[in-house]
């Protein structure tokens, strides 16, 4: 499974991003996005398409977590969601692996509470599995709140300025662990 992680400061400027491949099931870490020449400018629309649909859930949704909030068919992509007090928003595309060419069918399915389409994958235990499942969230929400962990510890810092892009090659790795850790 690919990623795309996002932190929107509060007047949705990219303030961090980065791209990775899942570790768990045999993976190399590697993102492999279905659009390979065009991804990070893809995946920067899909995740920005979003931002009305997070707006509109976060006051409906008390929590912090919003879970997987849109999805984005063409490219067979999920977007899930976290919000900070201070108004910051992470933002997370998750794109299962490349399915045969047989059992794409449904996969444009717009459903938020999981498909029947996604019972065609491999294996229904691994995160890449479905997109939506249980245990794919829970891993999600895992990942959301280490990284917040890191982006409270890395925003108290002295030399950051709320808002400012964060370049701390500490902070990208640690986003870059909990992804291994979690997805």
């Amino acid at each position: 499974m690919s990623y795309y992680f996002t932190i929107l400061s509060p007047t949705d400027t990219p303030i961090f991003n980065i791209a990775f491949g899942t570790s768990k099931g045999g993976g190399d870490g590697i993102a492999r996005f279905r659009f390979p020449d065009t991804a990070q400018y893809m995946n920067q629309f899909i995740i920005h398409s979003s931002l009305d649909i997070v707006e509109e859930a976060q006051w409906t949704n008390g929590g912090m977590y919003l879970k997987h909030i849109d999805t984005y068919p063409p490219a067979a992509a999920y977007i899930s969601a976290f919000l900070t007090p201070s108004g910051a928003r992470f933002l997370l595309l998750h794109q299962p692996p490349q399915l045969p060419s047989g059992s794409s069918s449904g996969l444009g399915s717009s459903s938020l509470l999981g498909s029947s389409a996604s019972t065609t994958r491999a294996s229904s235990s691994s995160v890449a599995a479905n997109p939506t499942s249980p245990q794919t969230e829970e891993a999600v929400r895992q990942f959301m709140n280490e990284v917040y962990e890191s982006y409270v510890k890395t925003s108290m810092s002295p030399f950051y300025k709320q808002g400012m892009e964060i370049k701390s090659p500490v902070f990208r790795t640690k986003v870059t662990g909990a992804g291994k850790k979690w997805l």
